[in-house]
């Protein structure tokens, strides 16, 4: 029944092709300076009957006043901007990165946004377990809605008006 215009690229699944992308895409977002489609993170998108969609978005690490949704003129949009350090911190901040091995998980800032139908609603949205939740109802207003035209018989009505000359 109703559309939803989805980012260009989703989560890449061939694992072959996939890290060349992410190399390709790294190289000429630092030549442009452009956020990587690769640091996007990952989503699901389910539409659960006729009204109810969930948007399922993968934010591991993320805490909840870090990331904002916005519904406004048809799009949505889902943003996620690290929290930044003052000075005081900053022996905190070397701390935690000393030691790594390998950092996989994702944490640049992404925005992500989608186009949604216009009477198209956020009813709720919930951060649990490294994936921040987000249940749309799609709710029509009555006048916007189809409705059948009932056809009359024009024989029908032509013996009832006889019958009620009698």
């Amino acid at each position: 029944m109703s559309s939803f215009t989805l980012p260009v690229f989703s989560s890449l699944t061939d694992s072959i092709f996939s890290d060349r992308f992410n190399r390709i895409d790294r190289l000429f977002s630092q030549l442009t300076g452009d956020t990587p489609v690769s640091s996007t993170p990952t989503y699901d998108l389910r539409q659960l009957d006729n009204e109810h969609y969930a948007l399922t978005v993968s934010v591991p690490g993320w805490k909840e006043h870090e990331l904002e949704i916005e519904d406004a003129g048809g799009r949505l949009t889902v943003t996620g901007r690290k929290q930044m350090m003052d000075n005081n911190n900053n022996e905190e901040s070397e701390e935690n990165n000393a030691g790594w091995l390998h950092k996989g998980i994702n944490r640049t800032d992404f925005r992500l946004s989608y186009n949604i139908p216009e009477y198209m609603k956020v009813t709720e949205a919930r951060l649990e377990d490294g994936l921040l939740n987000v249940k749309l109802y799609l709710e029509i207003p009555e006048s916007e809605k189809p409705r059948r035209i009932p056809i009359k018989n024009k024989k029908n009505d032509a013996i009832e008006h006889q019958s009620s000359q009698k």
